[in-house]
């Protein structure tokens, strides 16, 4: 028995991100009720309009934000295209090297709050 998704758009955007550009971290946020209310979509009957993408991969490597992101684009064309489909797309982007260095910068402001906490 096979069961129907309720997230079809979300899926498809794992699915194809994954074979493309194999993240070694895939963060999908469905934004999407929280925009329900804009005129704009009055009257949609999806329920996946609104995403914010995190992903970490090596194929972003030596390119520049606006290359990935068309990167990304060109992988969700059907889903952007397609009506009712994806209405806003926010996108952030990154090599494993900005990664950790992005993870190295929260710990040290982490440990800098901590520390500020102690000598109070």
């Amino acid at each position: 028995m096979s069961t129907i998704s309720t997230t079809p758009v979300e899926d498809a955007m794992r699915i194809k991100i994954n074979q493309a550009l194999n993240p070694s971290t895939l963060e999908v946020y469905n934004d999407s009720s929280m925009h329900s209310h804009h005129k704009a979509m009055q009257g949609a009957t999806s329920k996946e309009t609104h995403f914010r993408l995190l992903i970490t991969s090596e194929a972003f490597k030596s390119k520049m934000q606006p290359a990935r992101h068309r990167m990304v684009y060109a992988l969700l064309k059907e889903e952007l295209e397609r009506a009712g489909g994806i209405h806003a797309l926010q996108l952030r982007t990154r090599t494993p090297e900005e990664e950790a260095r992005q993870v190295a910068r929260e710990r040290e402001e982490q440990g800098e709050t901590i520390a500020a906490v102690e000598t109070r």
